[in-house]
């Protein structure tokens, strides 16, 4: 139910009187977790609890005032529901960092602090964090569940990892994954009663390096009853997650179906360094090309899994950043522009928890060994400014080219290395003819050479 509040005058009231008002029908919403207060044109302020029948009711109220655009503070996981609810009706929702309205002199309360929103969006001073449509939205919460899943089997498999350990089972000294094929037939072997180390070793995988002499050493422990109990719990809880992954990608799938917006389908190909263990399980590639209409894929060191995270996090529609700076500013990726007095104070990047600056800089980090030319890029800029910060350069360029394939919806051509460093010689020949030039001299090829 609504609750009329009285208004209290803000300090900075007289202060922006000159400012012109750019939204002069805007509201300011205050969320919390149990309230809401709300402000509108004209210093009313009204209080409304979280249920949706006083959601419902907020929405209305704002109608009836005539309220046009809402900003509303980024609290939590609070805001989402006023969010989809109003966004439903029509209205225009600015979601604003809290960095932006928290400066407020004086007593600080929730009404005031409603009433600060609403002025600060009435002058256009607040701008709106990007939030993708809503089918994206769908997309990347079952996509942060997924992710959550797989972390959580993580953590079963580091108590499948602790039970040998304590056993004197030591696996993990010859096989870099215990739940990988070789893996999980010992481990579902020795749940099942087997205890002879030669027929348990006769279970590995003929890729693995370690022979079967090897493995059956490291199987001869001390099979204790309440580890052995422990590791049958662990590799049950692991399939269980498994199941629930799987469910998940299913899911998904068929929301990408749902989404599908292109007719003409991939030609299929062997993916770059073989499949991924938290691939998805099923041909994501065409489907998110299907939806997207461009391979993502193609660009270096962007696998499957990545191209997924990036599309399902962000969408296919980036009309909203106005260019590929702006793309890249908003993930964090790109220098700092920290300047005083015309001296740069610093050129850090922004530490913005991003998850797909994050991918980004995954893919970017595993160009080190690659032949194309991100790799060669990558190397250089390693050379020239260490580890971190290369990372950081080649996912602000990766980031470049995400936007410019989503936005033009052109394909990537990949380079060499061979093509790269044939660049970069001539870009350097070409700024040393320049450089000699100022100070009056010429160069000249070297016929010896």
């Amino acid at each position: 139910m609504a609750m009329l509040v009285k208004r209290e005058k803000l300090p900075q009231e007289q202060q922006v009187a000159s400012i012109p008002v750019v939204y002069p029908r805007a509201c300011g919403i205050d969320i919390g977790s149990g309230s809401h207060y709300v402000a509108v044109p004209g210093g009313e302020v009204r209080e409304f609890k979280t249920v949706t029948k006083d959601l419902e009711a907020m929405a209305q109220w704002l109608q009836a005032c005539e309220v046009d655009i809402v900003a509303m503070e980024s609290t939590g996981v609070y805001w989402i529901p006023a969010y989809e609810l109003l966004e439903s009706r029509g209205f225009e929702v600015r979601l604003v960092h809290s960095r932006h309205v928290k400066n407020v002199a004086g007593r600080k309360t929730d009404v005031i602090d409603a009433q600060w929103i609403q002025q600060l969006m009435s002058f256009g001073l607040l701008a709106g964090a990007f939030r993708p449509a809503q089918e994206v939205c769908a997309l990347r919460a079952l996509s942060r569940h997924r992710d959550t899943l797989i972390a959580d089997q993580a953590r079963q498999v580091q108590r499948m990892q602790k039970a040998l350990t304590q056993m004197n089972v030591q696996l993990a000294t010859h096989l870099t994954d215990i739940v990988g094929e070789t893996g999980q037939n010992i481990l579902r072997a020795i749940v099942a009663g087997e205890r002879n180390a030669y027929r348990l070793a006769k279970l590995r995988n003929y890729r693995v390096h370690a022979t079967e002499a090897q493995i059956a050493a490291c199987l001869q422990g001390n099979w204790r009853e309440e580890h052995l109990f422990v590791l049958g719990q662990e590799l049950r809880l692991f399939d269980e997650y498994q199941a629930l992954i799987l469910a998940v990608d299913r899911q998904i799938e068929a929301m990408l179906g749902r989404l599908k917006r292109f007719a003409v389908e991939l030609p299929k190909h062997k993916q770059k360094g073989g499949r991924s263990k938290h691939a998805p399980a099923f041909d994501s590639r065409q489907a998110l090309y299907l939806w997207a209409g461009v391979d993502l894929t193609r660009i270096g060191g962007i696998e499957v899994s990545t191209a997924l995270k990036i599309l399902v996090e962000i969408g296919w529609d980036l009309s909203r950043f106005k260019s590929s700076k702006h793309f890249a500013n908003w993930l964090g990726v790109c220098p700092g522009t920290r300047i005083s007095g015309g001296k740069r104070i610093s050129g850090a990047s922004k530490r913005i928890p991003n998850r797909v600056a994050q991918a980004l800089k995954l893919a970017a980090q595993g160009l080190r060994n690659s032949r194309c030319s991100l790799g060669a890029y990558y190397r250089r800029m390693a050379a020239r400014m260490g580890t971190g910060k290369a990372i950081t350069a080649t996912a602000h360029k990766l980031a470049r080219l995400v936007y410019a394939m989503l936005t033009k919806g052109e394909d990537y051509v990949e380079r060499s290395e061979a093509q790269y460093e044939e660049q970069m010689k001539d870009r350097t020949l070409r700024y040393l003819e320049r450089k000699a030039a100022t100070f009056g001299f010429r160069l000249e090829p070297n016929a010896a050479v």
